[in-house]
């Protein structure tokens, strides 16, 4: 019995893996007003969705990743309102909203400069702007220039303080919440 249900989990872990989500308004649902990612993410990024959606720290936010880019550069997020997520006046908790986006800056930026860095979550802010009455996106980019950026500056300082700016928004486009991210960095001794 143990051995059909390992079967059974394996070949739905390999489903979400290798089936493309086919279904009419499906990649509207799952990448909101971003739209399609231009590049498809890998086997390792897929994985790595996989693992950080079944986080138990991740998963209790109510958020599920939906696309990580093979470069891992590019994160997006989708928050539903739903029974974990729905607070008393029948909104989207601000604590989900807000926990939803904590770990991923820190994990961009770990996975990007490499062993050579340590990389803290420092401080965050939110301001709320509506109330989150659908489903909410999240798009977190770090580019080459801001990993250049922080290497050069970690050449000439002992630590760094960066704050990146992300925006819940909803299908539409309509910003939500503003949140504000600390990271620090420094470089290992």
């Amino acid at each position: 019995m143990l051995s059909f249900i390992l079967s059974a989990l394996a070949a739905l872990c390999l489903l979400y893996l290798l089936v493309p989500r086919i279904l009419p308004g499906a990649q509207k649902r799952r990448f909101g007003p971003f739209g399609k990612p231009t590049r498809r993410e890998s086997f390792k990024s897929r994985i790595a969705r996989l693992i950080f959606n079944c986080f138990p720290c991740f998963w209790g936010s109510g958020g599920k990743v939906t696309y990580i880019a093979p470069d891992l550069r590019e994160v997006r997020v989708r928050l539903p309102l739903g029974l974990r997520t729905r607070n008393y006046v029948g909104t989207i908790f601000g604590g989900s909203m807000f926990a939803c986006t904590d770990p991923v800056l820190m994990l961009i930026l770990i996975q990007n400069l490499g062993k050579d860095y340590v990389v803290w979550d420092k401080a965050g802010s939110i301001r709320f702007r509506k109330p989150g009455k659908s489903t909410l996106y999240a798009q977190f980019i770090v580019t080459e220039s801001d990993l250049a950026e922080i290497r050069s500056a970690l050449a000439v300082q002992e630590k760094l303080d960066r704050t990146f700016r992300i925006n819940l928004v909803d299908a539409e486009g309509t910003v939500h919440a503003e949140l504000e991210r600390v990271v620090n960095m420094r470089r290992k001794t």
